[in-house]
């Protein structure tokens, strides 16, 4: 195993810059964010142009990631691809191919997305219109020797209500999901504010693994004492992602026993890429601090690894 970094912490950084930091600071790999470029949502990033990457492009980010000795591990683009809205619906579709290709070209083994949802809808309707719309993408990506990866995120701030917006957040969803050719992108920040053990989930699963976020949860008890388990419902609506008892903290400074995650992954055979996803607020708001909660991180890591 090896580590690297989702470039989406560094939204308003090139991946120039990005592929120099990371060398810089240790890391081996790059999680290269492609959304669209006028995305301006919270923890996306477009370092890498899908609509417009032809032959030049992918030449140059090669040579990007040659000249400062990284792989590519995945390229990113989790968004909605059940949303309500067909004309945003269509777009999110056209553009997961665009990215499959991209990845293709630069040879990223795998395309990180979500399975998504439409909350007007209940779960089993969803995990049907998935079972319609996935195929495709499925054939796609296998025509270029690419793998899909969902995140096993819970994206509770996609549902009017904090209910989960991902349909990809527990085993059981899990098994489902690989019935249609899709594979993990395994996150286990997220397991642990559901009650679920993380290092215990990826043993009957570790063949599916193909690609895995590093992400802790710091939870406070207190606060859970007084919403339970949905999070906020009164003032929900000023910010959708704030439960109000739990937030996403780098490596080493969450509930995560980074130890027993990594052994797992040990044992079932994962020998790829650990990309750092940093959403941590603490380590945030400049670049200096997202660079030296990356370094946190690191340390946290580091030493679990056989070099």
């Amino acid at each position: 195993m090896k580590l690297g970094v989702f470039t989406a912490c560094m939204p308003d950084r090139s991946l120039e810059f990005i592929a120099q930091r990371a060398e810089q600071g240790g890391f081996a790999s790059l999680e290269i964010a492609c959304w669209p470029g006028h995305d301006s949502r919270p923890f996306t990033a477009a370092h890498l142009d899908a609509a417009r990457f032809g032959q030049s492009e992918a030449e140059h980010v090669l040579d990007l990631l040659k000249r400062h000795r990284l792989t590519v591990s995945s390229l990113g683009y989790y968004d909605n691809p059940l949303h309500p809205d067909p004309v945003v619906r269509t777009a999110v579709l056209a553009h997961l191919h665009r990215v499959i290709d991209a990845a293709a070209a630069v040879g990223a083994p795998t395309v990180g997305t979500f399975i998504g949802r439409d909350p007007g809808h209940s779960v089993q309707w969803n995990l049907r219109e998935a079972e319609q719309v996935f195929p495709e993408l499925v054939d796609h990506a296998e025509r270029a020797g690419v793998g899909i990866v969902i995140e096993n995120c819970v994206m509770e701030g996609w549902h009017p209500d904090g209910y989960p917006g991902n349909l990809a957040y527990s085993p059981e969803l899990w098994e489902w999901m690989f019935t249609l050719g899709l594979y993990l992108n395994y996150d286990p920040s997220h397991l642990v504010w559901l009650g679920i053990d993380p290092a215990a989930a990826i043993s009957p699963y570790a063949r599916w693994i193909k690609h895995v976020q590093a992400k802790d949860v710091q939870i406070l008890p207190h606060q859970r004492q007084r919403y339970g388990w949905p999070g906020k419902a009164v003032n929900r609506a000023a910010n959708p992602w704030d439960t109000g008892w739990w937030r996403y903290r780098v490596p080493g400074r969450g509930e995560v026993d980074w130890r027993a995650v990594i052994d797992a992954l040990a044992e079932g055979g994962y020998d790829g890429t650990i990309s750092i996803e940093h959403e941590d607020p603490v380590w945030s708001g400049s670049t200096d601090r997202v660079l030296a909660g990356l370094e946190i991180a690191r340390r946290t890591l580091q030493p679990l690894l056989i070099p």
